[in-house]
């Protein structure tokens, strides 16, 4: 016996039984305590592959080392099949960052199990964390980083030999130099552990599922494996040495005849591929909703469970949205909501009751549309009645008590039944003809001092606002020197100034 191999032949005393029934070594403790589970205060070493890695999960699973159940009395009762399942996720992943969700569905297990296991990885000297996930509220949650580690003991017990070929790099950097004859038989059976992959064991029910099936196509004369001479299956792409129309039969005619026996082709499906689906009666509730949030402004942003729920009854009616639209406009209509789900239950409250015929429902709908329809004409009358005020030739006066005036005039020109100056007073139809043919300069000699000082407050109000239409339409028409006589030198000056700057880029104003 070496020199190397005689104090390591001393820590192998009598094998013990383990999980996969082999003989290991056995070392007098394997625990790793919280404070020593980074990677910065790790004794053991980095794995540089996963496969070396599982060689050291295998030999823990196996010597015994390490039983959760003396450091704690809840979790699992030994380092098992489980725990090597869990290790071969994590080997085959770079870098290891798993997530709690993400084991739990490549292994089957709940999320207590996963944090149990990973725990005693950790606690066995295989993980160490290079960053711990964080669980913050509001946040999204951070999954934890480890590092592969294979614990000193594993290096002792087999007789590996590591050196640090940095001086200067951490500890944990050490790379394998060497191993002793003892470990290299130990070391080959637990590389073929590692290349084996552990799979979750099948449940009793199941194998007696599978054995009662095999036997009764042995019965029936089912065929159920293929040997390895004559393979003909697409995953392993054999040819057959017999012909594959050997075990066919032809049925009799009487049966083709009678129509019993099964065609060997597969009939088309009657039903269109993607056709509408009937609606029941939550769907068409949820229909309703959405077509009601869609339509109606003061329901945006409204849950539709919440609006179908609240419309349930006139939806169960077999309620359209039009139909809700025309109850609603006999309810009145809204122009401030604070809670729309709220007004909504309270607008339908018995609507059904009230509008129980679809002759009922009609009419409100009719009367809707009509009051909709009024509403279109008269914006479209505003409109018009807008655009030949301000968009023909005439130019409005600047003085407020003459707009008011022409106002007037024009209000009673609409106002006339046929619609003519004929039915006009003589006294009216001499202020409409003074006010459309009086040039403004003889306007400002025959204003009064009273009047001329409201025009000019009016101009600063406006001015004020940022309009300065008085002052650059008074400067354009009469000039300048008439302006300042009008509206003063000052005023004039301001607003030539404000015109000027609205059509500059560096200059904005207007109402906050």
């Amino acid at each position: 016996m070496s020199a190397v191999a005689a104090p390591v032949a001393a820590l192998i005393p009598a094998p013990r039984s383990s999980a996969d029934g082999d003989g290991v070594s056995v070392l007098p403790v394997l625990f790793v305590p919280a404070g020593c589970q980074w990677l910065s205060t790790t004794a053991g070493r980095v794995a540089l592959e996963g496969y070396s890695w599982m060689q050291a999960v295998h030999w823990v699973a196996g010597s015994g080392l390490y039983v959760p159940r003396r450091h704690r009395s809840h979790g699992p009762r030994a380092f098992g099949l489980t725990t090597v399942r869990v290790a071969q996720e994590l080997a085959q992943l770079s870098p290891c960052r798993p997530g709690i969700g993400y084991l739990v569905r490549r292994t089957g297990l709940s999320e207590r199990s996963v944090e149990y296991h990973l725990g005693m990885l950790r606690e066995a000297g295989l993980l160490a964390y290079i960053v711990k996930g964080t669980r913050v509220r509001g946040e999204r949650a951070q999954a934890s980083e480890f590092a592969r580690v294979i614990p000193v003991e594993y290096d002792v017990a087999l007789g590996i030999r590591t050196v640090l070929r940095d001086d200067t790099a951490p500890a944990y950097t050490r790379a394998v130099c060497g191993i002793a004859e003892t470990g290299r038989e130990r070391m080959a059976e637990l590389a073929k552990k590692a290349s084996r992959k552990v799979r979750k064991p099948r449940s009793k029910a199941s194998s007696r599922t599978s054995a009662k099936a095999s036997a009764r196509g042995a019965e029936q004369g089912v065929v159920t494996a293929v040997s390895g001479e004559a393979r003909c299956t697409p995953m392993q792409v054999g040819t057959s040495t017999g012909s594959s129309a050997g075990g066919t039969y032809a049925p009799p005619e009487d049966k083709l005849a009678s129509g019993a026996a099964k065609s060997p082709t597969p009939k088309k499906s009657t039903k269109k591929a993607g056709g509408p689906r009937k609606l029941n009666k939550v769907g068409r509730r949820f229909q309703l909703a959405r077509e009601l949030i869609q339509e109606l402004d003061w329901l945006r942003g409204c849950s539709v469970p919440r609006i179908a729920w609240v419309a349930r009854g006139v939806a169960d009616a077999g309620w359209t949205v039009t139909d809700v639209r025309g109850w609603l406009h006999l309810r009145g209509e809204v122009t401030r909501v604070r809670r729309g789900s709220g007004l909504l239950a309270m607008l339908l409250a018995n609507a059904q009751n009230v509008l129980d015929t679809p002759a009922k429902r009609t009419e409100a709908v009719d009367q809707w549309r009509g009051a909709q329809e009024a509403t279109r004409r008269h914006r479209i009358e505003q409109v018009r009645a807008r655009s030949e005020r301000y968009d023909n030739d005439w130019t409005c006066p600047t003085s407020h008590r003459i707009q008011q005036e022409v106002a007037a005039a024009f209000a009673k020109v609409r106002e006339t039944p046929n619609g003519g100056r004929a039915a006009l007073s003589a006294d009216d139809e001499a202020t409409v003809i003074y006010s459309e043919t009086t040039p403004a300069t003889e306007g400002v000699h025959g204003l009064t001092g009273e009047e001329i000082a409201e025009t000019r407050n009016d101009a600063r109000q406006r001015l004020m606002m940022g309009d300065t239409s008085p002052i650059t339409v008074a400067v354009d028409t009469l000039g300048r020197e008439t302006a300042e006589q009008l509206y003063g030198p000052a005023l004039v000056r301001r607003g030539l100034q404000l015109a000027h700057g609205a059509r500059s880029s560096l200059m904005t104003y207007g109402s906050r």
